[in-house]
């Protein structure tokens, strides 16, 4: 395979701009000629904790969350080569065009570059050097759910649409839910990931039972939507049992709704892109 020149940049979190303590929470790298551009930021602040007491642990994850959107909204663009205007020349300029280079808590790295046949595989190899190198591994580990969306999120990468997606609540008088990735055709396609890969087996079926009650409160939203659980599922087998049930609990969903496990992601993304395909040529022929 031809090897494609890359370039990356390492995002820092700055706990104390005064005495320049930092570290590493994610990764950007670009390929222009490859049109491709991707980025991983760290979901969780359990070790970051450790190293500075004190830190806002919420705000760290809000703010994470948010940069990562704009990062995978841009990086779709420039691998489906949507006109951007002008495409960023580098992993750097990508990267200050969502955060601008300056003294706030989260700084970008001096710019680095390589070669690469595969491009994924070499985002992934800086991730865990430069990121997460210095975590502590427990026996037992739980993913969070922006974890189990990567999984996911692959497939529709692959396929060119992960930029039609964007994030909207589905409201009723007295409550709304916010789905993280949404597209719609003659309805709302409302797809959330729900990781279900948890430590404890009650905190598995108490997720279930928090979707469901969040789903019953909107069921009589005037708008008409389609619910998708793209399910992480867990890796101990003492939760097995759990995670049985926990589907079950799903499966009462009082709306339109599909379970869509790990290993039939390949197959769910096929089928959105194809859907997504379909409403595009009709809206052609309309024309």
């Amino acid at each position: 395979m031809t090897k494609q020149p890359y370039t990356y940049t390492v995002l820092r979190y700055v706990h104390d701009t005064g005495t320049g303590e930092f570290a590493n929470v994610g990764v950007v790298l670009t390929s222009p000629a490859a049109h491709y551009a991707a980025a991983i930021l760290r979901p969780t602040y359990g070790r970051l904790s450790k190293m500075f007491p004190g830190m806002d642990g919420d705000h760290f994850r809000r703010v994470i969350r948010h940069l990562q959107g704009r990062l995978d909204e841009l990086a779709a663009r420039l691998r489906e080569e949507i006109d951007l205007g002008q495409t960023p020349g580098s992993a750097l300029e990508m990267a200050h065009g969502v955060i601008a280079a300056d003294d706030s808590a989260f700084q970008w790295s001096q710019m680095g570059s390589g070669l690469a046949a595969d491009l994924p595989a070499a985002l992934q190899s800086i991730y865990e050097r430069m990121v997460e190198r210095y975590d502590e591994k427990p026996k037992s580990e739980s993913r969070s759910d922006e974890e189990v969306w990567r999984t996911f999120k692959k497939g529709f990468e692959e396929r060119k649409v992960l930029s039609r997606f964007h994030s909207k609540a589905i409201a009723v008088e007295d409550d709304e839910v916010v789905f993280s990735h949404v597209w719609q055709n003659h309805q709302w396609h409302c797809m959330e990931t729900v990781s279900f890969d948890l430590m404890q087996p009650q905190s598995i079926k108490d997720k279930a039972h928090s979707w469901l009650g969040r789903m019953t409160s909107i069921q009589g939203a005037p708008e008409e939507f389609r619910v998708y659980y793209l399910v992480g599922e867990p890796q101990h087998e003492g939760s097995r049992k759990a995670f049985g049930q926990a589907l079950n609990v799903l499966h009462k969903t009082p709306v339109p709704h599909e379970i869509v496990r790990e290993h039939d992601a390949e197959g769910f993304a096929s089928e959105m892109a194809e859907k997504i395909a379909a409403h595009d040529e009709e809206l052609r022929k309309s024309e």
